[in-house]
C-alpha cells in the first residue's frame, strides 16, 4: 500500500481504475460523476492510456464492446439515465461474454430526477436490466476506500468470468472526498492477450465474438453455458459484512451509502443502550448473499429484520424472497436525493423493536 491520499470520490475510483491496468475508458458526462471522466481524461494520456468522449452513452457502451473484443481492460462510468441507455449494450457485451466494468454513481430519479444521491437502481443492476437471460456482477463499496479496494475486484472479477461487472455507487460516495491509499499499480504491458480475444494474429485460429445466433439449438447451448456460469458466480463470488448480525435481536439490512449510515445508527445504540441490533451489509448485490440471509432468518434469537434505503423499496425484496419470510420484514426508504441521518435510523429501528417485542 502507498500513503493515504485526500480524493473526491469519482476521481478515485478513475485512480484506482488505472491502478488495476485499465488504459481506455469511453464515456459521455452525466452529473454527478463528471468528475470521473474529467479525471481520466488527465491521466489517461500520461499513462500511455485513451480517453475517448463519445457522442452518447449508447456510443460508449459500444465502444467498450469493441475494445474489451480485443482483450483490453476496459470501463466507463455514468449515472442513472445514462446507465439506462448502456442497457442494450450491456446485454450484448454480457451476451458475447466480455469482460468490462461499468460505474454508476446513482442519483434521484426516475426520470430525469435530480443530482441527489439515491440507491433506485437496484432493480436495474441486479435483474439484468436489459433485455434476455443475464446478469450482472453488482458490487457496492460504503466508502471511498473500499470503493477503490473494489475497482481492483470489478476487473479481475470480469476478466474471470467474462462478464460485465457494475459499481454501484451514488451521488454521496462520487463527491465527498477521503483519505484513501492505492494498492501496487499493475502494467497493462504485463496481461497477455486472452485466447478468446480478437487481436488481428495471425498465428492462432481465427476468433469471433458475437452474440447473434439464428440456430435455435445453438442459442439454447449459448443460454445454458452462461447461465451454468452465473451459477458458478453465485457459489463462489458472495461478499458481504456481518455487523454485530449473528448475536441480535434485530438484523439491519442495508448497503452502499445507508450501510455505513446504519452502522454508525448501530454502533450508537449498542454504546449507549447495549441495543441488540446488528447489520448484515451485502457487498455483492448479485450475487445477493442468499444463504446468510436464510441463516440468520432461521436464527431463534433473530426477531426481525429491518431493510434501510434510498429508494421506495427494492433490495427489501430480495430480503424477502430469501429470509423466506421466517421473519417480520420491515423497510424504511428515503427518495429524491435525501439521506437519512443516523437519528432517523434509530428512531425506525426502535419502532421494529417495540413492535418485535
Amino acid at each position: 500500500m502507498s500513503e493515504k491520499i485526500l480524493m473526491k470520490g469519482a476521481e478515485a475510483i478513475g485512480e484506482a481504475a488505472i491502478k488495476a491496468g485499465c488504459r481506455l475508458f469511453f464515456g459521455y458526462p452525466i452529473t454527478p460523476q463528471n468528475e470521473a471522466p474529467a479525471y481520466m481524461s488527465k491521466r489517461m494520456p500520461e499513462v500511455n492510456g485513451t480517453f475517448l468522449q463519445a457522442e452518447s452513452e449508447v456510443s460508449a457502451i459500444n465502444m467498450l464492446y469493441g475494445a474489451a473484443g480485443a482483450g483490453h481492460r476496459v470501463m466507463t462510468s455514468s449515472s442513472s439515465p445514462g446507465i439506462s441507455l448502456m442497457m442494450e449494450g450491456l446485454s450484448y457485451i454480457a451476451g458475447a461474454q466480455l469482460p468490462v466494468v461499468v460505474v454508476n454513481v446513482m442519483r434521484g430519479g426516475p426520470g430525469l430526477g435530480g443530482i441527489g444521491p439515491a440507491q433506485a437502481d437496484y432493480f436495474q443492476s441486479t435483474k439484468g436490466g436489459g433485455h434476455g437471460d443475464f446478469r450482472i456482477i453488482t458490487l457496492a463499496p460504503a466508502d471511498l476506500q473500499e470503493q477503490v479496494d473494489i475497482m481492483y475486484d470489478a476487473f479481475d472479477l470480469a476478466d474471470k468470468y467474462r462478464n460485465p461487472v457494475m459499481v454501484l455507487t451514488d451521488g454521496l460516495l462520487g463527491q465527498i472526498m477521503e483519505a484513501v491509499e492505492f494498492k501496487t499499480e499493475l502494467d497493462p504491458s504485463s496481461f497477455k492477450p486472452p485466447a478468446w480475444a480478437v487481436t488481428g494474429r495471425k498465428n492462432r485460429p481465427k476468433n469471433l465474438i458475437n452474440s447473434f445466433d439464428l440456430d435455435l439449438d445453438g442459442l439454447e447451448r449459448h443460454n445454458h453455458e452462461i447461465q451454468a456460469k452465473y451459477k458458478t458466480i453465485q457459489e463462489k463470488e458472495v461478499k458481504f459484512e456481518s455487523f454485530h448480525a449473528e448475536d441480535s435481536e434485530i438484523v439491519v439490512v442495508a448497503y452502499g451509502t445507508m450501510g455505513r449510515i446504519c452502522k454508525t445508527a448501530i454502533r450508537k445504540m449498542r454504546e449507549k443502550e447495549n441495543a441488540s441490533v446488528g447489520l448484515l451489509r451485502p457487498i455483492t448485490l448479485w450475487p445477493f448473499p442468499e444463504k446468510k440471509m436464510l441463516e440468520l432468518a432461521q436464527k431463534p434469537s433473530v426477531k426481525a429484520f429491518c431493510t434501510f434505503e434510498l429508494s421506495a423499496g427494492q433490495m427489501v425484496e430480495d430480503v424477502r424472497l430469501y429470509s423466506k419470510e421466517l421473519k417480520p420484514v420491515h423497510f424504511h426508504g428515503r427518495t429524491g436525493g435525501n439521506v437519512p441521518s443516523p437519528e432517523e435510523v434509530i428512531e425506525k429501528i426502535k419502532s421494529v423493536q417495540k413492535e418485535a417485542r
